[in-house]
């Protein structure tokens, strides 16, 4: 099955070799999205909760380039690098996200990308 790699100019360019997004069949892979300002390619300041929002937007962004909504994610993997901060995500992934929710992983990681202290990534499933 052929891959077709999603871009959009409102979430921030690969910083790697990989794609933002690919989409094979009906589904999409979603590469990690942090907290970078797609205008500037830098991280956004702010706690744990700011930073979530940001990489969500750049995830939705993303979401919508590839012609779905966040109600078509059917899993998103969080990677926190201090656990303890799990209900400021919470709370904001429940600000992106209607029931049915999707599935989810939460993992905490010694370190992420450019000193980010959230990523997401995911799968959607188009009709």
């Amino acid at each position: 099955m052929p891959r077709t790699a999603i871009h959009s100019d409102h979430a921030p360019a690969a910083i790697g070799p990989y794609s933002q997004a690919t989409r094979a069949g009906n589904t999409v892979f979603f590469s990690g999205q942090i907290p970078l300002d797609p205008a500037t390619g830098n991280l956004v300041e702010g706690d744990i909760a700011v930073q979530a929002r940001r990489a969500f937007d750049n995830l939705k962004a993303v979401c919508e380039a590839a012609g779905g909504t966040m109600d078509d994610i059917a899993r998103v993997g969080l990677y926190l690098t201090d656990l303890s901060q799990f209900a400021a995500v919470n709370a904001v992934m429940a600000e992106y996200f209607a029931a049915p929710y999707p599935a989810r992983s939460t993992i905490e990681v010694p370190a992420l990308p450019k000193g980010a202290v959230f990523e997401v990534d995911a799968m959607m499933v188009l009709s």
